[in-house]
């Protein structure tokens, strides 16, 4: 996997470098949208990358109602009656939706054709165009269905940034958040420092280094059996809170924000389950409620939460497995959280 980064000169002038060179000599280009990065983002890839002119383009709806394998048969049957064949090349662009959703038809057409993810989100810049997993949902369960294909080259173009609302940069804060908790612990105070102090623009240098670690991490372990899943922080909270927010008539969280409270709980756990300073609870709680207003659960909420966290893929043994944190920049993968611990998470959050 070939990636550009934010650097002093345009990414997507980067990529009309790559895309003109000899692997791409015989390519046939299709650019995945959906309506949203049709009408904000479209025009200026195109504007950009002279060699994607001449592509066609497949639309799909905006959000996670795209992640569904009735979505993924059409796009199958569009390239079908297309003739697109091995050479085939899938571009991705959007946020996480797009980029899963893209893959995954990737993945399954021909056995395998190439794709390329160029992120226009800043979750996606930072986490869900990186590292090759791609799924869709199932009877409303998060990424149930997936592949393993690593995308041929991911490109990260800040200046998409600036066609998203705050509501959507904040997705990406969270899983920026987690992932210097996990991998730079200076990086980390860096950011809360600056959230703190009310600063909501993302530096470039910052994005990059994000990417750099989640790009290290994957190499380690790119079919997610080990050190991969220290991504995975806050995310069997995050997946079943989200999931519960779009089924019982609640404000429905988006995925980062969800992330977001998920991250409270699994640290929450890690003070109690593994010593974890309580400082730094305490801190990521004031920088989480400076951003969003926090839920609060009750035992009949934390009953429906339980019911989508025991269908995790990172379950085993009957028992559903979290990663916490037992110091800043050291994770633990794969422990078991009884659904007591989990029920008084949920109920001190808020």
């Amino acid at each position: 996997m070939k990636t550009i980064l934010p650097s002093r000169t345009s990414s997507l002038a980067r990529l009309n470098r790559v895309l003109s060179g000899k692997a791409f000599d015989n390519a046939r280009f299709f650019i995945l949208v959906d309506e949203n990065t049709y009408n904000h983002c479209l025009p200026r890839l195109i504007a950009s990358v002279e060699r994607l002119q001449e592509s066609e383009f497949l639309e799909v709806p905006v959000g996670e109602e795209c992640k569904d394998i009735a979505i993924a048969s059409q796009l199958w049957q569009t390239l079908l009656d297309s003739n697109a064949d091995r050479n085939t090349v899938l571009v991705n662009l959007g946020g996480g939706c797009i980029t899963d959703l893209g893959g995954f038809v990737a993945a399954g057409y021909k056995r395998g054709v190439r794709h390329i993810n160029i992120p226009t989100t800043l979750i996606g810049m930072v986490d869900a165009a990186i590292g090759g997993k791609t799924a869709l949902n199932l009877n409303g369960s998060k990424n149930q269905v997936g592949f393993f294909h690593q995308p041929a080259t991911v490109c990260i173009e800040p200046a998409f940034l600036d066609t998203l609302p705050d509501s959507e940069v904040l997705n990406g804060v969270f899983e920026m958040l987690k992932t210097f908790l996990i991998g730079d612990p200076v990086l980390y105070g860096r950011l809360c420092q600056m959230l703190l102090n009310g600063t909501f623009e993302i530096l470039h240098d910052m994005i990059a280094s994000c990417a750099e670690i989640k790009i290290a991490i994957v190499k380690q372990d790119p079919r997610d059996l080990g050190t991969r899943r220290i991504l995975n922080l806050g995310h069997t909270f995050g997946h079943a809170i989200e999931a519960y927010s779009h089924q019982n008539n609640q404000k429905p969280l988006a995925h980062g924000q969800a992330v977001g409270i998920g991250i409270l709980c699994a640290l929450y756990l890690s003070v109690r389950k593994l010593g974890l300073d309580p400082a730094i609870l305490d801190r990521y709680r004031t920088v989480t409620t400076k951003l969003v207003s926090l839920p609060h659960y009750t035992l009949r909420d934390t009953k429906g939460i339980l019911s989508y966290m025991r269908q995790d893929k990172k379950n085993a043994g009957g028992e559903i497995r979290c990663v916490l944190l037992q110091e800043q920049g050291a994770p633990v993968i794969d422990l078991a959280v009884d659904e007591n611990e989990i029920r008084d998470a949920l109920l001190k959050i808020s």
